[in-house]
């Protein structure tokens, strides 16, 4: 059974690990969360709220991780999924999480990436010359990268699917499952 890897930290956005976590499960997929430390992560919600020029947050929902990113040899993964939220402004300075990531693109492995998940990839160069979806706040990150700004639900680009924020996560998944079903299925 092939196995997927989701990284998080405090402050992922709530909707968008459970949304792919659970997913993954539901298709038969041994789903791993990887963080900084082992630990019961704190995860927050984005709301939209009338009158705010941007979205507003709040507490969300824990859930333990089940290894360090130290810990993590990204060959046994066949696929890596990463939530936005605040947690990718502290994880994209963690060496162990460029290690980790750098590997999927560099082995050319499915990765789906949602929102803020973008600011973590410009800096390792890994957007060069991709279409790529994340929150719209966060294209100028997206072009700094490298990569090409597109404002929609669910941008596959090669084997890497993005998306803008949580309200995309059908449309995102959609198209992230036809690239696990073609490049990692489940047997049986």
């Amino acid at each position: 059974m092939p196995k997927i890897l989701i990284i998080a930290g405090d402050a992922t956005e709530d909707l968008e690990f459970f949304y792919p976590y659970q997913r993954m499960l539901e298709e038969g997929y041994e789903t791993k969360v990887a963080a900084p430390s082992r630990k019961k992560l704190r995860f927050v919600v984005h709301d939209f709220v009338d009158g705010f020029d941007t979205y507003v947050e709040r507490e969300g929902h824990s859930w333990p991780s089940d290894l360090a990113l130290s810990e993590v040899d990204p060959e046994e993964y066949a696929a890596l999924i990463l939530p936005g939220g605040r947690a990718p402004e502290y994880l994209r300075n963690d060496s162990d999480y460029r290690r980790v990531v750098t590997h999927f693109f560099d082995e050319d492995k499915p990765v789906a990436h949602i929102c803020h998940a973008a600011t973590t990839l410009a800096p390792l160069g890994v957007l060069k010359g991709r279409r790529t979806a994340a929150y719209p706040a966060c294209a100028p990150d997206v072009a700094m990268g490298g990569g090409i700004f597109v404002d929609g639900p669910a941008v596959v680009d090669g084997k890497v699917v993005s998306a803008r924020a949580w309200n995309d996560q059908p449309e995102w998944m959609r198209a992230f499952m036809e690239v696990l079903r073609e490049h990692a299925p489940v047997k049986g």
